[in-house]
């Protein structure tokens, strides 16, 4: 099984953008490594089969700041939807069996929120992890559906909707987890302040 991890080198005025009018430059930066960090703890069960996917830096930079133990790649893609379909599609090809995907955005998500992703990818196809946002903040697989990267909103508050429809036309057995918040916009930092 494959964990990976989506998020970015932490550089002010580059990470966070929607919140630096309440937080500052610095205020945001500092915000998203601490959020990175709990994501991190969070899956240090699985550390064997955690793969952080990058981008805003190097893997020196990287190493640096969160240890040499994981296995890093950089993001490829323009879109979210080509990163998200890019990473899938290595991580099938490299032969895992169950692959998860989560970023670092959602504070209120646990280690037991991973571990049913993959549990229920023994009897579904896809798992979704609903975000209040409209959005979602994990996507199990079992197998790969490169539709479930295209023609999606990415951004918006259409993107679980589409992922459910996409999913349905392909006739996938769907399992959905808690919904949980994101912390995005300025409005969002209550689910953070809940948290610590």
């Amino acid at each position: 099984m494959r964990l990976i991890i989506f998020t970015r080198y932490p550089i002010a005025g580059r990470v966070k953008t929607r919140l630096i009018p309440a937080l500052g430059e610095r205020g945001a930066m500092l915000l998203h490594r601490k959020m990175v960090e709990h994501t991190l703890a969070q899956s240090r069960q699985f550390k064997d089969c955690i793969e952080i996917r990058f981008t805003g830096g190097n893997l020196k930079q990287m190493e640096t700041w969160l240890g040499e133990y994981f296995y890093y790649r950089e993001q490829k893609g323009i879109s979210l939807g080509e990163r998200l379909n890019e990473a899938v599609a290595k991580a099938f090809s490299e032969e895992f069996k169950k692959v998860v995907v989560i970023g670092t955005d959602c504070p209120g998500l646990k280690a037991d929120h991973i571990k049913k992703a993959f549990r229920l990818l023994e009897g579904s196809e896809l798992v979704l992890g609903p975000a209040v946002d409209g959005g979602y903040y994990l996507i199990g697989l079992s197998n790969y559906y490169q539709e479930l990267f295209h023609n999606i909103s990415w951004g918006s508050n259409e993107v679980y909707r589409q992922t459910i429809k996409v999913a349905k036309k392909l006739d996938l057995k769907i399992t959905t987890l808690e919904k949980l918040a994101d912390v995005d916009r300025p409005a969002d930092l209550e689910a953070w302040l809940d948290l610590s």
